[in-house]
Protein backbone atom coordinates (compact mmCIF):
# COMPACT_ATOMS: atom_id res chain seq x y z
CA UNK A 1 0.00 0.00 0.00
CA UNK A 2 1.27 3.63 -0.48
CA UNK A 3 1.91 5.96 1.87
CA UNK A 4 2.15 9.18 -0.48
CA UNK A 5 -0.99 10.97 -0.50
CA UNK A 6 -1.28 11.48 -4.44
CA UNK A 7 -0.19 7.31 -4.86
CA UNK A 8 -2.81 6.60 -2.33
CA UNK A 9 -5.56 8.49 -4.15
CA UNK A 10 -4.34 7.25 -7.91
CA UNK A 11 -4.72 3.73 -6.41
CA UNK A 12 -8.35 4.69 -5.39
CA UNK A 13 -9.23 6.05 -8.70
CA UNK A 14 -8.09 3.03 -10.36
CA UNK A 15 -9.20 0.88 -8.84
CA UNK A 16 -12.87 2.75 -9.47
CA UNK A 17 -12.37 3.27 -13.08
CA UNK A 18 -11.46 -0.74 -13.42
CA UNK A 19 -14.44 -1.08 -12.04
CA UNK A 20 -16.27 0.95 -14.35
CA UNK A 21 -14.55 -0.18 -17.18
CA UNK A 22 -15.10 -3.67 -16.76
CA UNK A 23 -19.07 -3.47 -16.25
CA UNK A 24 -18.95 -1.26 -19.33
CA UNK A 25 -17.45 -4.17 -21.23
CA UNK A 26 -19.10 -6.63 -19.98
CA UNK A 27 -22.67 -5.37 -20.67
CA UNK A 28 -20.77 -4.86 -24.21
CA UNK A 29 -20.65 -8.24 -24.37
CA UNK A 30 -23.61 -9.61 -23.58
CA UNK A 31 -24.81 -7.17 -26.13
CA UNK A 32 -23.12 -9.00 -28.34
CA UNK A 33 -24.08 -12.54 -27.39
CA UNK A 34 -27.86 -11.17 -27.38
CA UNK A 35 -27.21 -10.45 -31.06
CA UNK A 36 -25.84 -13.61 -31.62
CA UNK A 37 -28.46 -15.43 -29.67
CA UNK A 38 -31.33 -13.97 -32.01
CA UNK A 39 -29.77 -14.62 -34.87
CA UNK A 40 -28.86 -18.11 -34.28
CA UNK A 41 -32.58 -18.63 -33.62
CA UNK A 42 -33.36 -16.79 -37.15
CA UNK A 43 -35.52 -14.13 -35.69
CA UNK A 44 -34.75 -11.26 -38.12
CA UNK A 45 -36.73 -8.72 -36.09
CA UNK A 46 -35.90 -9.33 -33.00
CA UNK A 47 -31.90 -9.30 -33.88
CA UNK A 48 -32.58 -5.83 -36.10
CA UNK A 49 -33.66 -4.63 -32.57
CA UNK A 50 -30.86 -6.01 -30.27
CA UNK A 51 -28.15 -4.99 -32.87
CA UNK A 52 -29.06 -1.50 -32.33
CA UNK A 53 -28.56 -1.13 -28.36
CA UNK A 54 -24.92 -3.67 -29.11
CA UNK A 55 -23.78 -1.37 -32.10
CA UNK A 56 -24.53 1.35 -29.63
CA UNK A 57 -22.53 -0.21 -26.66
CA UNK A 58 -19.71 -1.33 -28.92
CA UNK A 59 -19.46 2.80 -29.85
CA UNK A 60 -19.42 3.69 -26.20
CA UNK A 61 -17.07 1.32 -25.37
CA UNK A 62 -14.86 2.47 -28.41
CA UNK A 63 -15.03 6.38 -27.43
CA UNK A 64 -14.46 4.99 -23.82
CA UNK A 65 -10.98 3.50 -25.46
CA UNK A 66 -12.10 -0.03 -24.09
CA UNK A 67 -11.47 -1.66 -27.22
CA UNK A 68 -10.11 0.02 -30.45
CA UNK A 69 -12.34 1.72 -32.86
CA UNK A 70 -11.67 -0.09 -35.57
CA UNK A 71 -12.18 -3.61 -33.59
CA UNK A 72 -15.84 -1.94 -32.87
CA UNK A 73 -16.46 -1.62 -36.58
CA UNK A 74 -15.11 -4.73 -37.28
CA UNK A 75 -17.92 -6.38 -34.75
CA UNK A 76 -20.45 -4.36 -35.74
CA UNK A 77 -19.91 -5.20 -39.28
CA UNK A 78 -19.98 -8.61 -38.81
CA UNK A 79 -22.90 -8.37 -36.81
CA UNK A 80 -24.95 -6.46 -39.42
CA UNK A 81 -23.78 -8.90 -42.50
CA UNK A 82 -25.42 -12.01 -40.18
CA UNK A 83 -27.82 -9.75 -39.40
CA UNK A 84 -28.47 -8.80 -42.43
CA UNK A 85 -28.47 -12.34 -44.43
CA UNK A 86 -31.35 -13.69 -41.77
Amino acid sequence: MPNIKSAIKRVKTSEARNAQNTTAKSAMRTAVKKVEAAISTNDGAAAKEVFATAASKLDKAAAKGLIHKNAAARKKSRLMKKTNAL
